[in-house]
């Protein structure tokens, strides 16, 4: 499978997102693998992703990602965590990443990748995509409330 479509806030994380990652499908065992093989193996090994239950129902409790290398899967009720998939890194630390649906288009999936990668950005997964999904008129009030406008 190619390598997962993801981008990270640079230096870590400044807000209430570390970037983001638009999976190809909702098949959490089939991304799983390509998502962690993306990450800078210096931050150490995932150890566990935490997913929302009603945005993933047939995720698995375990996805192997390599040979002798397990990841446990975490489901939540929470609906704060809907677009979102929390990445556990051993002792070494954790990214919040908005989830972009796979069947988003390019151009709203590429300003989303870019809002959530954003140090300045405000903004959780659930309301960038929501300010997202409001089209052109919602635009502005994106870019009010600090998505990405013009630098």
């Amino acid at each position: 499978m190619p390598l997962p479509r993801l981008r990270l806030t640079p230096d870590g994380s400044h807000g209430p997102l570390d970037g983001a990652w638009w999976p190809r499908c909702d098949a959490l065992e089939l991304e799983l693998p390509a998502l962690v093989g993306s990450l800078d193996p210096s931050t150490g090994a995932v150890t566990r992703v935490t997913v929302e239950s009603a945005a993933w129902p047939d995720a698995p409790h375990k996805v192997m990602t390599a040979p002798g290398h397990v990841i446990e899967v975490a489901l939540t009720d929470g609906a704060a965590e809907a677009h979102a998939i929390t990445v556990d890194c051993g002792t070494v630390g954790r990214w919040e990443l908005l989830v972009v649906p796979p069947d988003e288009p390019a151009g709203a999936a590429a300003q989303l990748l870019a809002a959530a990668s954003d140090p300045a950005n405000p903004l959780s997964a659930r309301r960038l995509l929501a300010l997202t999904e409001s089209g052109p008129d919602g635009q502005a009030l994106w870019e009010s409330e600090g998505g990405a406008g013009p630098r």
